[in-house]
């Protein structure tokens, strides 16, 4: 089985992403594994701090684990997503995790280059290949649907990440991955696309970081924005948000219609479903198969 660096520097080299998939529970995990199983195409499950406090720390590391073991080491990889102190990304570590994020977007740069540092410091040191990326730009913080834009959020070329900052960040760190704000945002606008990506600057940061780019906050992005990212220099794309919504409408829709049922599994299976659409139509978009 490929390693995700080995993953992602494929992606990158035929202009396609991973499909990042945030999950809450097993139906979300199934959901996601049904799709990129289908397509036979590799994926990353992310947890962010409470996803992984609701499943468990090793109970989702043992989960993922157990499909890559049944399907003959299947390309299924595990994310710590927006980890916010050195101490919850060295417990992802130990746990057994794939990658992890540093999120220091609202620190000061001084800060958030530290802090990053010593993770990757410690994910060198652990003898396994554990990628850590780092977040530079904030972009908000909750996978939700919004009104507006996330207050503080960076929306125009002078708040975006700079190409140089993305330099000196990757250079004094040695972080493998990094996310930065381009226009994208967490969560998705209630009545409208997301705000259009700043692909030049995507371009350009990817050109003088010189580590593969990270998309946070892909849910209601326009299309094209993801196909010309992509292209651009982001071989990972993060979906949250998409999938909530997803999963939402189904558990509504099912109790709806059979308001008597009482057993979790059968009240459950449309979510299995609307998850696995959702994240089926992505990879393919993803992955420019028709």
């Amino acid at each position: 089985m490929k390693t995700l660096r080995e993953s992602l520097a494929d992606a990158e080299t035929r202009g396609v992403a991973l499909g990042h998939f945030n999950i809450s529970n097993i139906e979300g995990l199934h959901g996601v594994w049904n799709a990129a199983y289908a397509l036979k195409l590799p994926v990353v499950i992310g947890v962010s701090e409470g996803e992984r406090d609701f499943i468990g720390l090793k109970q989702v590391v043992a989960l993922v684990r157990s499909f890559r073991e049944e399907y003959e080491e299947y390309p299924i990889f595990l994310n710590a997503d927006h980890t916010y102190s050195v101490d919850r990304v060295k417990e992802a570590i130990d746990a057994g995790f794939d990658s992890v994020i540093f999120d220091g977007a609202e620190l000061s740069l001084a800060e958030n280059i530290a802090k990053a540092k010593e993770c990757v410091a410690y994910a060198r040191a652990c003898g396994r290949d554990v990628l850590i990326e780092g977040e530079l730009g904030f972009i908000g913080k909750s996978s939700k649907l919004l009104d507006e834009v996330p207050e503080g959020a960076a929306q125009n070329a002078e708040s975006f990440t700079s190409p140089e900052e993305a330099a000196q960040f990757v250079k004094e760190t040695g972080v493998d991955l990094l996310a930065p704000a381009v226009g994208n945002i967490h969560g998705m606008l209630k009545h409208s696309k997301d705000p259009h990506l700043d692909i030049p600057r995507v371009k350009a940061i990817r050109e003088k970081a010189g580590v593969p780019l990270v998309l946070h906050g892909g849910s209601g992005t326009p299309d094209e924005d993801f196909v010309a990212a992509i292209k651009a220099g982001m071989p990972m794309v993060h979906i949250s948000t998409e999938l909530r919504v997803a999963f939402r409408d189904a558990v509504k829709l099912s109790l709806q219609e059979n308001p008597e049922e009482v057993a979790p599994y059968k009240i459950m299976k449309s979510a299995v479903s609307a998850i696995e659409s959702a994240a089926s139509s992505r990879l393919k978009l993803f992955n420019g198969i028709l």
